[in-house]
């Protein structure tokens, strides 16, 4: 089983002057820390508008920093928003592909719809279509990605002409594909699932069984590749002592608490958050999540205790969410260093030879999905594209008229002579 970090760069407000820079430097350090450590992937999600919940609107900009400090680890773009209205899907393919360049072909391509008020009806993207118009980019994405040039595409939700989309990534065909949540649907589409849910051994198991059915009878693949994986989520703080975990770990409350607010039933006053006072006041009424059967709070032997239910249950990677509220960084780093030291061995010492099993059990499936998939034609002819004729920064006659007429005094000045 892989461990991947989930870093939503959550920040209470109000914010005072500095502290969104140390939140980004705390993540980079994060994930230079994650990176010798061993842990097998980073994922930072972007989401918009979300003042109190998610810092990290620009994933891209920073994951790039995170490659340039890091060796090993890989670098999850998780989830890229991908209906047209967010980006033009051009604009994703150039970002995934430059990021995965910058990376030496480390990106895992996360991908999602949104569901948030906030952020569909901020870029004005239409809730009741936005599944639709998702599966049309995505596919185009992918295409544009692999075909040299991209032949062009007439869609509902977006259409672009001929035109040579690059760079290329450095994962051929593409880097690996994943989608937010939707275990069925992500096995239709031969995408991982970011099981963003976090859930124990029990419900895992079921959401397993349904994506690896589904996998092996209906798949289509959307991509030029399968990812055939299955990831879940696990809040984690990890002490030597209990007490001292549950105390630090309450803070992953206010993920929960800030999700229920912008996805649910919360009020919302842009520019005004009172999140973390009302998660105050609220927090005595909460659940305790070291109690549950979906958490990875507490001393090495009890997180043992929950991973194991999650890899017999056939999970392949458990998202940890690590941050959130206002933990320090100090003692979030310190717990992901006893992570590494007393929990992770157990579980990724045999990972080289199961991913092999894997593969050798899926690959008549994944070859069988592959046949299935309709690929975009390239046109016999590539059309020509013509130029405007006209650049702005080209001296014209006008202004070779102009220096000629200058005085030679003034030539000579602008060394024109």
């Amino acid at each position: 089983m892989k461990f991947g970090l989930f870093y939503e760069l959550q920040l209470p407000a109000p914010h005072d002057d500095g502290d969104v820079t140390e939140k980004f430097r705390d993540a980079l350090e994060h994930v230079e820390l994650a990176d010798a450590l061993g842990f097998d992937c980073m994922w930072a999600t972007e989401h918009h508008f979300l003042e109190d919940h998610a810092l990290s609107s620009a994933p891209e900009v920073w994951l790039a920093a995170a490659a340039a400090r890091t060796k090993r680890i890989r670098i999850g773009h998780g989830v890229a928003c991908v209906p047209p209205g967010f980006s033009h899907p051009a604009k994703v393919a150039e970002r995934i592909s430059t990021l995965d360049q910058v990376s030496g072909g480390r990106v895992e391509f996360g991908t999602g719809e949104s569901s948030s008020r906030m952020e569909l009806e901020g870029f004005g993207v239409n809730p009741d279509t936005k599944r639709a118009a998702y599966l049309e980019a995505l596919e185009q994405i992918c295409n544009m990605m692999v075909m040299t040039p991209y032949p062009g595409f007439e869609g509902e939700h977006f259409s672009m002409p001929c035109r040579n989309v690059v760079p290329k990534p450095a994962q051929k065909p593409h880097p690996p594909l994943w989608i937010a949540g939707k275990p069925d649907l992500a096995a239709q589409l031969g995408m991982g699932c970011l099981g963003f849910n976090a859930v124990g051994g029990r419900q895992a198991k079921v959401m397993v069984d349904q994506y690896y059915e589904t996998l092996q009878k209906d798949c289509v693949p959307i991509g030029h590749t399968v990812n055939a994986n299955m990831s879940v989520l696990a809040q984690m703080h990890c002490d030597a002592d209990g007490e001292v975990a549950r105390e630090r770990g309450a803070n992953l409350m206010f993920f929960g608490f800030t999700v229920a607010k912008y996805y649910l039933h919360g009020e919302v006053r842009p520019g005004r958050s009172t999140s973390w006072e009302e998660f105050e006041q609220a927090r005595d009424q909460l659940p305790d999540m070291s109690d549950s059967p979906t958490s990875a709070i507490g001393t090495p032997a009890t997180i043992r205790e929950h991973l194991r239910a999650l890899q017999d249950a056939g999970v392949d990677q458990v998202l940890l969410l690590h941050q959130g509220g206002k933990l320090d960084h100090e003692a979030n780093c310190r717990s992901l260093e006893l992570f590494a030291k007393e929990v992770m061995p157990e579980f990724v010492e045999n990972e080289d030879k199961r991913e092999a099993q894997k593969a050798q059990r899926l690959a008549p499936a994944i070859e069988a999905a592959l046949a299935r998939k309709q690929y975009l034609p390239m046109p016999e002819e590539i059309p020509a594209v013509l130029p405007y004729g006209h650049f702005s920064h080209m001296p014209t006659a006008e202004d070779i008229a102009i220096e000629h007429s200058t005085s030679e005094d003034t030539a000579g000045a602008l060394g024109l002579r």
